[in-house]
C-alpha cells in the first residue's frame, strides 16, 4: 500500500523568512476544509483565484484601452499575470511566501468594473445612496460570495491570510467599505492593522507593471513619443543608456530595453530600501509586519519621487489624452444609464439576477444591478447597452 503524500506546505516553510507567512501556521478557512496533500493552502488558493469565472473576464477587462482597440494593449488579464511574476521574483529574494504573493496579485483586478476607472467611477456614484462601490471591495465579495462553484460554501473559501492581503493590500482600512464590513463581521479580518509582507509586495509589484507597461501602451497608442516622455528623470536615464550602447536600434527595441531597465531599477530600490527596513525594525514575524504602524515593504523616497513624477506625467498624456477621455465618457454614460435602468426595471434583468432582486429602486436591486453590472466585460457591457436600448437589436 503506498504511503501518505505529505503536505506541499512543509517543504516550503523550511525556505521562508521568519517574518514571512507561514502556510504551516495558517489561520484557516471560514468554512474548514481537509488540507490538500500535494499543495500548500496558498497554492490551493492560487489555483482556485485561476479557475474561477472572474479570473476568466479579465481577459476582456481594459486597462486604460477598451478592449476592441487594440490586440497588443494590456487587459487586466495580461496585467494581472505580470504583477504577479513580479511578486513571485520579489517575494523570492525577500525570503517571503511566493504562493501567497502570486495569488493575491492574480486576484487583485476581480474586482474592477468594465471600462476601468471609468465605469468605477460611474458605478461609484451610481451607488452612492446604497452604500457605495468600492473594487477591493468588490473582490472580496467575488471571493467569498458571488462565485458559485462548490457544493459546501458560496464563493472560493480562500484562507484568512489571502481575504486579508486583499482587503488591506493598499494599507488598513479604516472606514471599510460596506461589502468589506460585512463579511469582516463574521470573518475578522482586522482591518485596521496592515497587511502581510507578502501583500505589501503584491500592491507595490502591481506599481511597478501599471506604471511601465502604460508607458509602453502610451507609445504604441501614439498618445505621447518617446522623446517627450523622456522628460521624465527616470525615463530619461533608461533611454540615454540604451541609446548609448545600442546607438542604431529601432524605436520598439529602444522602448522594450527601457522599460525593462526601469523595471529593474524599481525592483532593486524596493528590495534594498525593504531589507533596510527589516533590519532597522528588527522584524521577525509576520505579527511585527503587521504591528509596525507603517509599510515595511516600500519604494526609498527618491524612488519614491521619480515614480511620482512619472503618475504625474501619465495622468497628464494618456489618461487625460483627449481619446481616452472621449472613451472615458461614452464608458461612464453606458455603465450609468444600464444602472438606473435595471434599478427602475428589475424585472428586465436575466433570470438568475432577477430572482436576487427586489423590487424596484431598492437597496437590494441596487446591489443586485452593480453585481451585475460589475462582472461585466467591456465587450459584454457595449452589448448589453445595444440590446437594451436599441429596438432594432433583438433581445
Amino acid at each position: 500500500m503506498p504511503k501518505p503524500l505529505k503536505t506541499a506546505s512543509k517543504p516550503a516553510s523550511d525556505r521562508l523568512a521568519p517574518y514571512a507567512c507561514d502556510p504551516a501556521q495558517s489561520r484557516g478557512r471560514l468554512v474548514p476544509e481537509p488540507e490538500d496533500p500535494t499543495r500548500s493552502p496558498y497554492q490551493r488558493d492560487r489555483d482556485r483565484i485561476i479557475h474561477s469565472a472572474a479570473f476568466r473576464r479579465l481577459e476582456y477587462k481594459t486597462q486604460v484601452f477598451v478592449n476592441h482597440e487594440g490586440d497588443h494593449y494590456r487587459t487586466r488579464l495580461t496585467h494581472s499575470l505580470e504583477v504577479a511574476q513580479l511578486a513571485r521574483s520579489i517575494s523570492r529574494s525577500l525570503g517571503l511566501n511566493e504562493d501567497l504573493a502570486e495569488a493575491l496579485a492574480l486576484a487583485h483586478d476581480l474586482g474592477h468594473t468594465p471600462f476601468g476607472h471609468a465605469g468605477e467611477d460611474a458605478l461609484k456614484e451610481a451607488m452612492k445612496e446604497f452604500g457605495g462601490f468600492d473594487h477591493n471591495a468588490q473582490t472580496l465579495r467575488i471571493l467569498t460570495k458571488l462565485e458559485h462553484r462548490y457544493a459546501a460554501f458560496d464563493g472560493l473559501n480562500l484562507t484568512w491570510e489571502t481575504l486579508e492581503g486583499i482587503a488591506k493590500h493598499n494599507g488598513p482600512v479604516v472606514q471599510p467599505p460596506r461589502a468589506m464590513a460585512e463579511y469582516a463581521g463574521q470573518h475578522d479580518l482586522e482591518l485596521r492593522s496592515y497587511a502581510s509582507a507578502e501583500a505589501q509586495v503584491a500592491s507595490l509589484a502591481d506599481d511597478i507593471a501599471y506604471n511601465n507597461h502604460d508607458i509602453d501602451d502610451g507609445l504604441r497608442s501614439g498618445l505621447f513619443t518617446i522623446a517627450r516622455i523622456s522628460e521624465v528623470p527616470l525615463v530619461g536615464e533608461s533611454v540615454a543608456e540604451v541609446s548609448r550602447r545600442y546607438p542604431k536600434l529601432e524605436e520598439q527595441r529602444l522602448i522594450h530595453e527601457s522599460i525593462r531597465r526601469m523595471i529593474h531599477a524599481m525592483v532593486i530600490d524596493l528590495l534594498a530600501e525593504t531589507e533596510a527596513r527589516i533590519a532597522k525594525e528588527r522584524i521577525e514575524s509576520a505579527h511585527d509586519v503587521r504591528h509596525l504602524g507603517r509599510p515595511l515593504v516600500a519604494f526609498s523616497a527618491s524612488m519614491q519621487s521619480h515614480i511620482a513624477a512619472l503618475k504625474s506625467f501619465l495622468r497628464e498624456h494618456m489618461y487625460r489624452h483627449w481619446r481616452v477621455n472621449r472613451m472615458t465618457s461614452k464608458a461612464r454614460r453606458v455603465v450609468t444609464e444600464l444602472f438606473a435602468f435595471f434599478l427602475a426595471e428589475p424585472e428586465c434583468l436575466p433570470g438568475e439576477w432577477l430572482k436576487l432582486a427586489d423590487k424596484p429602486g431598492s437597496r437590494k436591486t441596487a446591489e443586485v444591478a452593480a453585481d451585475y453590472l460589475a462582472g461585466m466585460t467591456d465587450r459584454f457591457v457595449i452589448d448589453e447597452y445595444e440590446r437594451i436600448f436599441n429596438p432594432k437589436v433583438r433581445t
